[in-house]
């Protein structure tokens, strides 16, 4: 299925690395305008010698003030992904207020300021617009040392419905991914061990973790016209995992 995305203009949130990275090369391969946040230069830096004619924000999310301020002239945006988020992982009974706030912060509170500020230009343009939102089956099931994690992914899904709700009517559709284990640079390093990997991967079904594509073509058919009766859906990008 080709996916086309000419004409569109789209902001990527945590676009330095990893799955974001991929969504917003990818959106700017079909054709988009692309809009990659990161709150490090470098990784901008990197990107756009990647992918030419992708524009670069660069802000920490976890920062309110600066980044209503970063985005308060960002000009129109037809399509919105907020894959942003951070995994400070820690036992429940160790977990610190630091840890709590910065994950609510990045993972939840960003998502509503930067929709918010996105949602309120669509309205005011008089066009619709997409939005997802990268959560993760640690919203639907305990894992261990993720207590504070799965909390703030339970929150993102359910702040997903409640947009998708009140942001239909003005033809803004809003839908989350919720991808297992996935083979980012980083996933790889923090699952290759095969000992650790063993239990979750008896859980899944299909036998394997999510590669970073599975991910990527699931958020662009999200954002797209194929999927234009959608809102509200949260996806698990799962591999099965959820039904086990």
């Amino acid at each position: 299925m080709e996916l086309s995305f000419a004409g569109r203009r789209a902001l990527v949130t945590g676009a330095g690395k990893g799955i974001g990275r991929s969504v917003a090369v990818a959106l700017r391969a079909a054709g988009a305008q692309v809009i990659a946040l990161s709150r490090s230069p470098e990784d901008l830096e990197s990107l756009s010698r990647e992918c030419p004619g992708v524009e670069t924000l660069c802000v920490d999310l976890g920062d309110w003030s600066a980044t209503e301020a970063a985005l308060c002239n960002i000009g129109a945006v037809d399509l919105l992904v907020n894959n942003a988020g951070v995994a400070l992982l820690q036992p429940f009974l160790d977990v610190t207020r630091e840890a709590f706030d910065r994950s609510f912060d990045v993972n939840v509170r960003a998502v509503v300021l930067v929709s918010q500020i996105v949602a309120r230009q669509m309205i005011e343009r008089g066009v619709g617009g997409a939005i997802v939102n990268v959560s993760s089956q640690a919203s639907q099931v305990a894992l261990q040392e993720h207590a504070v994690y799965c909390a703030t992914k339970g929150a993102l899904d359910m702040m997903t419905k409640v947009m998708a709700l009140e942001l239909g009517p003005k033809k803004i559709r809003v839908n989350c991914v919720n991808p297992t284990v996935v083979m980012t640079d980083m996933g790889r390093a923090n699952w290759s061990d095969a000992q650790k990997a063993a239990p979750m991967l008896n859980r899944i079904p299909l036998g394997r973790f999510a590669e970073v594509d599975d991910v990527v073509h699931s958020v662009l058919f999200l954002l797209s016209d194929k999927s234009a009766m959608i809102t509200g859906a949260c996806l698990p990008v799962d591999g099965g995992f959820l039904v086990t």
